[in-house]
């Protein structure tokens, strides 16, 4: 069937040549003087032959005990004297005695890339050697070597591996820069494709800063170069030989390239791979605040001009700024000098500097521009402390038991006071202050954002709110000052806060 279909597409290229001769021979006067198009580079296999020694590829194995339950598959029971017993008794044998745990070899391929020639040092995407008991590294010229961990990333999809280059002289790369790299920049990629060995692609840059939702740090740039199933961890080259991308990822419904593959910029993975050959883990810097987008309507409600930065949503216990440098509603507009766009550009550039680096932050407070300065934890430890406390409670505690009105409807919602009994009946949390929500009209604005009975409001536009005279008075002065949408902070019944905005028309 492949070999009919080779051959018909063989015979279609002859078919078409030769009418493309015809129509050539009767038109060539006409077209004499006409200058052919410049279409891609030139040759690419000078390059290419240059950088084939320095991509490897990288095969791995991990033992997997059979086991019982709704994936294995039983041995069927066959008739006596079947003959087919015998081809079910070697089959089931060799995945592990009829699953009575016994266990297999699982084999599994990738690509790879040296940087240092001396030391052996690899890189590789994480996923490709994750779990292995095994890593062999199997270079161009037919040799292989068993490689060590020296160390991975799950947040990136970065490993860093070493051979031992006794007696076999290998070939490096270096990194370029990826920030230089402009769409529509001719790339190259290499890798090991479906297991068929070191095979070459070129293209282009399609897109960059692109998010896929893989990762906390997502960043990546999108390119044609086809990039198939092997090919995770190969590098993407630049027209110098540079490796500006590690292909990590592509979009296809089929399994096989459409042109759509994604590799992790040079310019976030050199401190990664740094961090690993020298630590063996990474050491991101950490600021310890819960963040949000700075949607349109929140920018509104801040008095903004545009929507842009990161809203802090929370502090975490017992971090960096957990000292009321920075606080709940702060909008993170630079950082160290980087400029913060989008929500997600925060935590990549917070996690590329140094722990214990001091840090300007640049932010706007109720209105007005600000900068303060901050010492970066570690990432590491602060997930630690993120993960033993539910959440960040509001800045003001206790409740107001002297409060005017006891309950109010205000925005599609039943407030009341966040007395001992509101906290029995939702659960709520000692620590929290504020007006609590015991209720919500189907289909009104406070519905639309997702606002839940026993939700506590914090805040109102940067105001904090102890009953729900208070509420009423805020939402009455925005509505004087002309504003289209309330900013509230709510906290959950652990504390955990979020901003939300809502219309007031």
């Amino acid at each position: 069937m492949t070999n009919k279909t080779l051959v018909r597409a063989a015979r279609r290229t002859v078919v078409a040549a030769a009418t493309a001769a015809m129509l050539a021979t009767s038109v060539a006067p006409v077209f004499a003087q006409a200058t052919p198009p410049t279409n891609g580079p030139a040759s690419v296999a000078d390059l290419a032959q240059k950088l084939l020694g320095a991509v490897v590829n990288i095969s791995t194995s991990q033992t997997v005990k059979g086991t019982e339950g709704p994936g294995a598959v039983p041995m069927p029971q066959l008739p006596e004297g079947s003959p087919f017993q015998d081809f079910f008794d070697d089959f089931f044998n060799k995945r592990g005695g009829d699953n009575d745990g016994g266990s297999q070899k699982v084999q599994s391929l990738g690509s790879g890339f040296v940087i240092d020639a001396e030391q052996g040092i690899v890189v590789t995407n994480n996923h490709v050697i994750a779990d292995a008991d095994d890593i062999e590294v199997n270079f161009s010229d037919g040799v292989t070597l068993k490689a060590t961990l020296v160390g991975t990333d799950t947040k990136t999809d970065i490993a860093v591996l070493k051979v031992d280059p006794k007696g076999h002289k290998l070939t490096a790369v270096k990194f370029g820069d990826s920030n230089t790299m402009r769409i529509g920049d001719w790339v190259m990629a290499i890798g090991n494709p479906f297991g068929l060995g070191g095979t070459v692609t070129v293209g282009i840059i399609s897109a960059r800063n692109r998010d896929i939702n893989s990762g906390p740090y997502d960043d990546f740039i999108q390119t044609d170069a086809a990039i198939n199933r092997g090919n995770s961890g190969g590098p993407l080259f630049n027209m110098n030989g540079e490796v500006i991308g590690i292909n990590t990822a592509i979009i296809s419904p089929s399994g096989g390239s459409i042109g759509i593959g994604f590799s992790i910029p040079s310019q976030l993975a050199v401190g990664v791979v740094d961090q690993l050959r020298q630590y063996g883990e990474t050491r991101r810097g950490w600021l310890g605040v819960r963040i949000q987008p700075v949607t349109d309507d929140i920018a509104e409600s801040l008095g903004m001009k545009e929507a842009k930065g990161a809203l802090v949503a929370g502090i975490i216990k017992g971090g960096p700024v957990d000292n009321g440098q920075i606080q709940p509603g702060d909008v993170i507009t630079k950082f160290d000098g980087k400029e913060i766009d989008e929500m997600r550009d925060l935590p990549r550039v917070v996690a590329e500097s140094p722990v214990g680096k001091a840090v300007d932050v640049e932010l706007v407070r109720k209105g007005k521009e600000m900068t303060v300065q901050v010492t970066l934890g570690r990432l590491e430890d602060g997930e630690k402390l993120a993960g033993s406390e539910e959440g960040a409670a509001g800045e003001d505690n206790g409740s107001d038991n002297g409060a005017e009105v006891a309950t109010a409807s205000v925005l599609g919602m039943t407030i009341g006071e966040l007395n001992d009994d509101a906290r029995s009946k939702f659960g709520i949390a000692p620590d929290i202050s504020g007006v609590v929500v015991t209720d919500v009209a189907k289909d009104s604005a406070a519905a639309e954002r997702g606002i839940q009975p026993g939700e506590v409001i914090t805040e109102i536009a940067q105001e904090s709110v102890k009953t729900p005279k208070d509420v009423m008075d805020r939402i009455g002065a925005l509505k004087e000052q002309g504003r289209k949408n309330a900013l509230l902070m709510l906290a959950s019944k652990t504390g955990e806060l979020r901003f939300v905005t809502i219309r007031m028309d």
